[in-house]
């Protein structure tokens, strides 16, 4: 199908395409177009500006508008997106009566455009479709995700090396940040949604560890800019601080999540204590979270773990409390499932999922652990293996 791409790669695409066109004929449609930059990596393992057309039986069709190397039978240039009916018509792909576009991901003119390349035809939305099929790795993924998160685990080893005493939190941000990039990282913290924004991760030192943020991460920070308000800011880190570190291992495309706890001197003993209820938590759930459990069923365990040792009152954070434990990583590092509470997800064998029981001690910051596990046939795997106690610098 296309040129220059591993074997390996090629059989796993296949793989996708097929999944993909089991959930188009089960909703009934005749035909997926694909068009954001997360989804045609997803369904040809790269970034090209076009469209990919699924079709429900067949192989699927990719219009190119800049060439980015990508070649095959199944790969046509175009100019615009008008073009795409003919294109169809010299592969034999005929025209769909339904199709589906990724509402979620276009502006309206964007899908007004490609709506009217299809006259006649009955437009759906493929977003949700689509999240549904990323949210269950393929066996390539899952090796992907394995090898992010080891070499995720090993970068975050050498984050105390680059600490020195009377530095602020934003200093030793951009320190870890050096690390990370100089090990591969590639800096793209891709997140779904156009109300989420972050620069690779989070540094929570402190009180700043309970700071409201605008967007709907677990904990926020106040950040360094009401253009940015999240993470780090710039606040001096001292003695009896905790130092939450949240940064994204994305070294291959894929995002692994990887929260751990630095303790500027000696914490507060209550700080501690909730730091081992969180790993009691995510032994818990490890061994719960087997396939055809409710994600809300785990999120409502960790829960009743955090009311029985007494920490509800600081659980996922202070004066404003996330609702979830948990959610998918992927392509982007908001995924589904989402392990919360209302959640309808049913735990699957190869779902990744960044479990992240935090709490946030006041006067000391936040704490808890963060990782990236594998759901598997007997229960999860951790992907980002790093020590889980507290660090002291």
């Amino acid at each position: 199908m296309f040129n220059q791409i591993t074997p390996e790669l090629m059989d796993d695409l296949t793989y996708r395409w097929m999944h993909l066109q089991a959930h188009l004929k089960a909703a009934g449609a005749d035909a997926l177009v694909v068009s954001s930059n997360v989804n045609n990596y997803y369904v040809s393992g790269r970034i090209f500006m076009g469209h990919a057309i699924i079709p429900a039986e067949g192989a699927p069709l990719f219009c190119v508008r800049r060439p980015v190397g990508l070649k095959g039978e199944c790969v046509r240039e175009m100019r615009k997106m008008e073009q795409i009916p003919e294109l169809l018509a010299e592969v034999g792909i005929r025209m769909p009566a339904r199709v589906l576009i990724e509402n979620d991901e276009l502006s309206y003119s964007e899908w007004t455009r490609l709506a009217a390349v299809f006259p006649g035809a009955v437009s759906g939305n493929g977003s949700a479709l689509l999240r549904q099929c990323r949210m269950v790795k393929s066996p390539y993924e899952v090796r992907i995700m394995k090898k992010t998160g080891q070499r995720h685990a090993d970068v975050i080893s050498r984050f105390p090396s680059v600490y020195e005493p009377g530095m602020t939190d934003h200093e030793w941000a951009v320190e870890m940040y050096h690390v990370m990039l100089k090990a591969g990282n590639l800096g793209q913290f891709r997140i779904a949604g156009s109300t989420m924004e972050a620069f690779m991760g989070t540094i929570l030192a402190g009180d700043n560890g309970g700071a409201c943020s605008p967007y709907d991460f677990a904990l926020g920070g106040a950040g360094l800019n009401p253009s940015l308000p999240v993470g780090q800011s710039n606040i001096k880190m001292e003695e009896g601080m905790a130092v939450l570190v949240d940064i994204a291992g994305n070294f291959y495309g894929y995002i692994t999540d990887c929260s751990r706890v630095f303790g500027i001197g000696k914490l507060a003993q209550k700080a501690y204590d909730a730091h081992q209820v969180s790993i009691d938590i995510r032994a818990a759930i490890m061994e719960a979270g087997k396939p055809g459990v409710p994600a809300e069923d785990l999120y409502n365990l960790a829960l009743q773990m955090a009311e029985k040792a007494g920490f509800a009152d600081c659980f996922m954070g202070a004066q404003q409390k996330a609702k979830f434990v948990g959610h998918g990583t992927g392509i982007v590092i908001n995924e589904l499932p989402i392990l919360g509470v209302r959640s309808k997800d049913i735990m699957a064998e190869g779902m990744t999922i960044a479990l992240e029981p935090k709490f946030v001690i006041p006067g000391t910051g936040a704490v808890g652990v963060e990782d990236t596990l594998l759901v598997t046939a007997t229960g999860m795997e951790n992907l980002t293996p790093a020590p889980s106690e507290i660090i002291t610098l």
